[in-house]
């Protein structure tokens, strides 16, 4: 640019206050005008089983992506994103009552925990002692037991900031809940920010030594809810190993390259593509149901994953601290689901990327640990970043 090019904007802008104008507003990203304001809206979702009220949260950013999150379970109801033609759609399982998620719900939407994923044998030893868990997965614990984090009710208050719009839960877990020691104080902020993210902010403290492993558990599709499987979904996973399971889906203690196998997603690849391999570790999961070991391991956020999906042109990144990504492709989903908007859930209509620590730590101290004692402070972050092209 030279002299004279640099004073006509300039000059456009004095012209423009002089006529009593605003000049235009510079295009906001991904191309879209930011032509709307950033909203949180409450309303009322239902009461608890236990007579708790349940709020909703519904946050628009500036370019007009929205997600809907209700206290009980902190539960992402819907999440509406663009298609390369500005189209929106609500692109996660869900229902539409609370009645649903009370009643038949595999942790739609859900923050899980204390502890997310499996734990052999449904109990663990921590300090010399042993702690028993309810065995609801075979013969294993699952996702915090019967009555674990995405069945309670959170208390919430409403985040404004100057990009963002969101809320921050909280729930106290009294010491010996589903069998796991000490009083957890959690805190869970959902952001949704005019980057176009839904960032996730974890925080938990604790009065006795426990183990902790939080994580979100959207099923999403790109396509959107009830539109068909998710098979033609192109994946990229910043992983060399993984975590090999036995018939239980319990980590045998093994990382194992993914070179040359259908856990292999260092470049793009079709989620359908080699899904029905011939290949023990699928036939256990019935399909990807497994822990990533990401290359990101010093706690920084990184990029995880990336998902895009040629259809709608509409793709998602995953930004995380934590250390592994369990990837699960909606195996059991059957048809038995009627959700949102009477759409019917297919077999592999949704899949999960939930950033957590190993599956089994507290049995495997070779894992990165997952125990938090007196005075410290877990922390997690991960982002669901979306765009499209």
């Amino acid at each position: 640019m030279n002299k004279g090019e640099r004073w006509i904007p300039a000059l456009g802008l004095c012209l423009a206050i002089l006529l009593g104008c605003q000049p235009a507003a510079p295009p906001a990203p991904g191309g879209q005008e930011e032509d709307r304001a950033m909203n949180l809206e409450t309303s009322d979702f239902g009461t608890a089983p236990g007579g708790q009220a349940v709020m909703l949260y519904s946050l628009t950013n500036a370019h007009g992506l929205r997600a809907r999150i209700m206290t009980y379970g902190a539960i992402v109801v819907s999440l509406e994103v663009p298609d390369r033609d500005g189209d929106m759609a609500d692109i996660v399982l869900g229902y539409d009552d609370l009645a649903g998620y009370v009643a038949d719900n595999p942790y739609f939407g859900a923050i899980v925990g204390r502890y997310g994923n499996r734990i052999a044998g449904a109990r663990f030893t921590l300090d010399g002692r042993e702690y028993r868990l309810a065995a609801n997965n075979g013969p294993n614990h699952l996702h915090g037991g019967l009555r674990g984090f995405d069945k309670v009710v959170w208390s919430a208050e409403p985040v404004r900031r100057s990009d963002a719009v969101g809320v921050k839960m909280a729930y106290t877990s009294p010491d010996g809940e589903e069998g796991y020691p000490g009083t957890l104080t959690a805190h869970v902020t959902y952001l949704l920010t005019n980057h176009d993210e839904l960032k996730i902010l974890y925080e938990a403290t604790t009065d006795k030594p426990t183990v902790v492993n939080l994580t979100h558990h959207s099923y999403f599709n790109l396509l959107g809810q009830g539109r068909g499987d998710i098979l033609g979904h192109e994946l990229q996973i910043l992983a060399d190993r993984f975590t090999p399971v036995d018939d239980t889906l319990i980590p045998t203690g093994e990382r194992r390259a993914v070179a040359g196998t259908p856990f292999d997603f260092r470049t793009h690849v079709a989620i359908g593509a080699r899904i029905g391999a011939e290949n023990r570790q699928l036939a256990f999961g019935g399909g990807y149901d497994h822990n990533w070991i990401l290359d990101n391991q010093d706690g920084d956020l990184a990029l995880a994953a990336r998902l895009f999906e040629p259809t709608t042109g509409r793709m998602m990144e995953v930004l995380t601290t934590e250390p592994g990504l369990q990837f699960y492709s909606g195996n059991f989903l059957d048809g038995s689901i009627t959700g949102k908007d009477g759409a019917v859930y297919i077999h592999r209509s949704g899949f999960c990327l939930e950033t957590q620590h190993y599956p089994d730590s507290p049995n495997q101290p070779e894992f990165p640990s997952v125990v938090l004692r007196p005075g410290e402070t877990y922390t997690q972050t991960t982002v669901y970043r979306f765009s499209a092209r």
